[in-house]
């Protein structure tokens, strides 16, 4: 019931569950504990998070939440498109400060993984793009973190130039990986 693709980086997986069609539209299984658990993904998801993007070119990202309150994140869209984005932020790791992207869609009705130790973010390519996602544990103020998603030490190559991406304060003032306070692998 599902596909599951690794992306490079590692425990970042592309997921693609099944939907099944016909002439009055479909039904899929996006999250199911057991299918996970067997295909080797054993996690306890907490939270689940939504957010609509209403332009295109809205960053949210690079954003990460610190130990003992880190989260893994399973991102999907619902409607419209992006790019996500997840970087390796974990000090010792041969992948260190590595990214990897992926294009999510609900056309494509595929979903990311992003495990602990990633830094992650998206930009919207359309209008109007809702994203959802599960995560494992709970959103921490004390523990939330972010760092710039045009830092060029890791040199994500954004479909959208800069002068047109949407960011919020937060995001516009995340520090560089080099100042970032991460994990240790």
């Amino acid at each position: 019931m599902l596909d599951i693709r690794p992306l490079g980086l590692d425990g970042v997986l592309e997921i693609a569950p099944k939907r099944f069609g016909d002439d009055r539209g479909f039904f899929s299984e996006t999250y199911n504990a057991s299918l996970f658990k067997d295909a080797g993904i054993d996690l306890v998801f907490v939270q689940d998070n939504h957010s609509l993007s209403v332009a295109k070119g809205v960053l949210r990202g690079l954003h990460y939440q610190l130990p003992p309150k880190a989260q893994d994140k399973l991102v999907r869209v619902v409607r419209g498109s992006i790019i996500d984005v997840a970087v390796d932020i974990r000090k010792g790791s041969p992948t260190f400060g590595k990214w990897v992207a992926l294009e999510l869609s609900a056309a494509k009705w595929n979903q990311i993984l992003v495990p602990k130790g990633f830094a992650h973010g998206f930009m919207t390519l359309e209008e109007n793009t809702e994203v959802v996602y599960k995560v494992t544990d709970y959103y921490s103020p004390a523990h939330d973190r972010s760092m710039r998603f045009d830092d060029p030490e890791i040199g994500i190559d954004w479909p959208i130039a800069t002068d047109m991406i949407q960011l919020s304060d937060k995001d516009r003032a995340a520090p560089r990986l080099a100042d970032a306070e991460t994990f240790i692998y």
